[in-house]
């Protein structure tokens, strides 16, 4: 199989076997898919060169600094960034410091290329650096990383609160704090986190997670004067993409598509293959009424990095456009969430969050409702109560639904989704005017929060005033 210089197929090969693990899904159950999604992923691994390549039994020396500094990896140019640190462990493979950084990148790479083929890699290397110095903090770091990226986040603290005894100011573990305590619902936590940590390392990896646990207690203005404060300091070409498109997602949510698309062509201009920022500007265009654009922007998106929400976004835009041929393109996007699912799953990713809110909408709403359930047995948080809400609402149990959709609105988050989930469901166990009160909120939100639900939102309110 041709490579890449990391070792890793190119994004098209990549894309296309997905592609024919999607074809595989829609003419084998379910088993057979995860099965050949297990294959894919040993074949997207087999050309792995530092890990596991590398056999050196010898005693550790003293501890020794990475020879390629982390800096690098976030100078836009990653690939490059770790093709050097595998030339660089060939030559010093006991050198535990590059070991962790290289098992960061590659939790990087799977993140901003969408390859979880790259997580069992990520946990090799650093199964190394630590087996060369125990305890080392940033291998313990990148630990939570990787725990957290793969929606471990029991684990993903555990890890952090590890390397934080080792080194209470590894920016790393710090942030990887936050995430875990943000994900893990305990949102009062999550604050106390992000206070520690800008007292002990204030820069943009910190300040973008201080701005989202205030904007998920309903704090837009802090948390956009945080983003802004961040984009200022940020430097590197990929401290300008992530923030823009932080600040892009924040002004998109908010409803304001002309700021969104602003931020996301800032986004673009410091790395023009950002892949957030690529389907942020093309969600913002879908949202301000360019649906041509932004089904090209969503198509380029998709064949090269074929991600559930972006996948789901560009079926919706076929469902929405209507034209010959749409509803069939449509269904190749839901077949190939299906693939990447089974495809995360076998490279160690609790993908449940995902097939809960992909077989809601448009997959198998009896499997939509195990997942939404098993993810919220793991952790309670606002993204886990809209799941479990609108998969218990597609199942006709709207009862129950109610409770866990006014969970997800109950700490102020300004989610266009989250209010429309709710008021479909009130609609539904017949409480008509608090319906009308979070479908009107919703549109007036963000009235382009979903190809598809936005356009359901509005045919709601139409019968709720046909009925008074």
């Amino acid at each position: 199989m041709e490579t890449s210089p990391t070792g890793a197929p190119p994004a098209g090969v990549r894309v296309a076997a997905l592609r024919r693990v999607a074809d595989a899904g829609r003419r084998w159950r379910v088993g057979q898919l995860a099965c050949c999604a297990a294959l894919l992923a040993v074949a997207l691994t087999a050309g792995s060169i530092a890990v596991g390549a590398v056999r050196d039994s010898r005693p550790v020396a003293a501890a020794a600094p990475a020879a390629v500094s982390p800096a690098l990896l976030g100078s836009g140019d990653l690939n490059a960034g770790i093709a050097a640190l595998q030339t660089h462990l060939r030559a010093q493979p006991r050198d535990f410091g590059s070991w962790a950084t290289l098992g960061l990148a590659y939790v990087e790479q799977a993140r901003t290329q969408g390859d979880p083929s790259r997580y069992p890699q990520a946990e090799q290397a650093f199964s190394r650096s630590l087996a060369l110095a125990p305890d080392n903090d940033p291998a313990l770091a990148g630990r939570a990383a990787l725990a957290a990226a793969r929606h471990d986040f029991k684990n993903a603290l555990i890890y952090a609160d590890r390397a934080l005894k080792q080194n209470p100011y590894s920016e790393r573990a710090l942030c990887s704090r936050i995430d875990a305590l943000v994900e893990l619902g305990r949102y009062d936590d999550a604050q106390k986190a992000a206070d520690l940590a800008d007292a002990r390392h204030p820069g943009v990896p910190v300040f973008t997670r201080y701005a989202y646990v205030h904007e998920l207690r309903g704090d837009v203005a802090t948390a956009r004067r945080v983003l802004r404060q961040a984009l200022d300091t940020a430097t590197s070409p990929g401290d300008v993409a992530y923030v823009s498109t932080q600040l892009g997602q924040l002004a998109w949510n908010q409803g304001d598509d002309r700021s969104a698309l602003d931020y996301y062509a800032r986004a673009l201009g410091a790395d023009e293959n950002y892949l957030p920022a690529l389907e942020g500007r093309a969600r913002a265009q879908a949202a301000s009424g360019d649906r041509a654009d932004a089904i090209t922007g969503m198509e380029n998106v998709v064949s090269r990095y074929p991600l559930p929400g972006p996948l789901v976004e560009l079926g919706e835009l076929y469902e929405a456009r209507g034209a010959d041929g749409d509803r069939a393109k449509a269904g190749d996007q839901y077949a190939l969430v299906d693939a990447w699912i089974a495809l995360a799953r076998a490279n160690g990713v609790d993908a449940d969050l995902d097939t809960a809110l992909a077989a809601a909408e448009h997959g198998d709403a009896k499997a939509a409702l195990r997942a939404a359930r098993a993810e919220w047995a793991r952790r309670h948080t606002v993204h886990t109560a809209d799941a479990l809400a609108w998969a218990l609402h597609v199942n006709g149990r709207d009862a129950e639904a109610l409770t866990y959709a006014r969970q997800a609105t109950a700490t102020g988050y300004r989610n266009a989704s989250f209010l429309y989930h709710r008021g479909t469901i009130e609609l539904a166990t017949g409480h008509p005017a608090d319906a009308r009160t979070h479908l009107t909120a919703a549109l007036k939100l963000n009235p382009g929060f979903s190809p598809l639900g936005a356009r359901a939102a509005r045919d709601a309110l139409k019968s709720l005033e046909a009925a008074r």
